[in-house]
């Protein structure tokens, strides 16, 4: 372990339990659940010794937060930065990887060997604060210090980052349209506009399709799409049996972030191109993507 941060505690009127009192004073773990997962894990003392949950503070203790160190092997990838600041970055997301979870090979093992390390007190292991689905590719927003993961998810939970997407889909489209149907049970929206058709003879139509999510449910677009009889081309989740495409993966992909920034309040408008596989049926897109 290596410390972290420290912190006299001055005379109190009254004794307050460790895990409500530790609330906001670190920078490494401002929020209630992070300081209580920080005892939890032995990585706080107070006097030098081990605290608990139950522990209650009097005044004059010493409180101590370490760091667990880490020896983890990092995942050799290198990755195109869009953006990057010493609170967040965006970074674009190759398909056929995952962003996150058990698997060594993901978006979150990689991040640390290509972002600078934030040179702030509340500096963290740059982590994503969205994700975006293993063959799904476009731009991912990372944090890179606490307080710009507590931001950044008020930000989503408002609904304050609006986020565009590309996709083809499959069949005759409406020019435009609302599908408000349930993901999961739970309200969800979101608009699209096709911006080119071309015919096919095996799908009938092909459709250069910008979608723009107002819930963010999960495989959200997918589902969508999906149930208005126009999967997305590729997809092997949700698809028409007879019009299943295979070979080049999922034609989606996250073109557009767009926010205000939470530190410098200045407007955040990033922009990244679909892979060449969308300009192959589409030539032209680089005319209906504004960026």
């Amino acid at each position: 372990m290596k410390l972290k941060e420290q912190h006299k505690v001055p005379q109190l009127e009254q004794s307050i339990r460790l895990q409500e009192y530790g609330i906001g004073i670190f920078t490494t773990n401002p929020t209630r659940s992070g300081f209580k997962k920080a005892i939890k894990k032995g990585l706080v003392l107070v006097n030098g010794k081990t605290a608990t949950t139950a522990l209650f503070i009097n005044g004059g203790e010493l409180i101590e937060l370490f760091q667990e160190v880490s020896n983890k092997k990092t995942f050799n990838f290198p990755l195109e930065v869009i953006f990057e600041d010493e609170y967040l970055a965006v970074i674009f997301k190759p398909a056929g990887v995952l962003v996150s979870g058990n698997s060594f090979a993901t978006i979150a093992n990689a991040l640390e060997q290509n972002l600078k390390k934030s040179t702030l007190e509340d500096a963290v292991i740059p982590r994503p604060v969205h994700r975006l689905d293993y063959p799904t590719s476009g731009l991912l927003l990372i944090s890179k210090t606490n307080t710009a993961t507590i931001a950044l998810t008020k930000l989503f939970e408002e609904k304050q980052i609006e986020k565009t997407y590309h996709a083809i889909a499959i069949g005759k489209m409406k020019s435009s349209g609302e599908i408000t149907i349930p993901v999961d049970e739970k309200e969800s929206r979101s608009l699209f506009s096709v911006l080119q058709s071309i015919p096919s003879k095996k799908y009938t139509f092909l459709n250069l399709v910008e979608l723009h999510p107002k819930t963010g449910r999960r495989h959200q677009l997918r589902k969508h799409l999906h149930a208005i009889d126009n999967p997305i081309l590729g997809d092997k989740d949700y698809y028409i049996e007879e019009l299943l495409s295979y070979g080049n993966g999922l034609y989606l992909h996250a073109s557009k972030l767009e926010f205000t920034h939470p530190f410098t309040q200045e407007k955040v408008s990033l922009t990244c191109l679909p892979p060449k596989k969308f300009s192959r049926i589409f030539p032209q897109i680089k005319t209906h993507i504004k960026q």
